[in-house]
């Protein structure tokens, strides 16, 4: 399938599902999710591999339910539809989103196991692998991201506060992220050259943590 944007009434169909986030209403507009979201998002990922799934894996959708069990929150859908081209949770990931607030594109490390911050935190504190990340988050804000993450209030245990990159090791998940709101290209072709132009400036700080990060040894919970 070739994408040519996502459909007329992705929007909608999420204007909706905010307002009224039922049972009903998922079923009364399961159609139009299937149609107008879903089989776009699985055509842009499909496209978008033949350039970044080396090194990074195939794409995927994520499920449109939400895991209720332990929240407070007992929504049962998910009010955007999120794609991925990763390797595993932490080491990088090439992500994007349609929802109501239109199309947010994103990189990085968007959750780190313990195993994993602890090797974020040893590359961050040497030489040159700091100084280099500190470079490509640099470049990144010029262009327009907004570089976001959990972090710590105090300084993680066994570093100084004085540390030259306190700020990056303080860090418990980064990533960088691109909105734009609802609009035309949003409805196009041209949103492939979108997401495919904004991953092309993540690809190095994706590059980073694939090195230097890389999968989590231990079992998912």
């Amino acid at each position: 399938m070739t994408f040519t944007g996502f459909g007329e009434y992705a929007i909608d169909f999420y204007d909706g599902l905010v307002v009224d986030n039922s049972k009903p209403y998922w079923e009364d507009n399961l159609r139009t999710y299937r149609e107008d979201v879903r089989a776009p998002m699985e055509a842009l990922l499909t496209e978008l591999e033949a350039e970044f799934s080396d090194g990074f894996g195939k794409g995927k959708v994520f499920r449109p339910h939400r895991d209720v069990r332990f929240a407070k929150d007992k929504r049962p859908y998910k009010t955007h539809c999120g794609g991925v081209i990763e390797q595993g949770r932490g080491g990088g990931a090439y992500y994007v989103e349609v929802s109501s607030a239109g199309l947010r594109v994103g990189g990085g490390c968007f959750h780190l196991a313990t195993d994993q911050l602890a090797k974020f935190r040893r590359a961050v504190d040497t030489e040159p692998h700091g100084p280099e990340l500190e470079r490509l988050l640099a470049k990144l804000r010029k262009q327009g991201w907004e570089i976001q993450g959990d972090s710590l209030k105090t300084k993680p245990r066994g570093y100084d506060a004085d540390h030259p990159r306190i700020d990056l090791l303080r860090h418990r998940s980064l990533y960088a992220i691109r909105v734009w709101e609802p609009d035309d290209t949003l409805h196009e072709r041209a949103c492939l050259d979108r997401v495919r132009k904004a991953w092309r400036q993540v690809r190095a700080f994706n590059e980073w943590a694939r090195d230097h990060v890389g999968l989590s040894e231990l079992p998912r919970r």
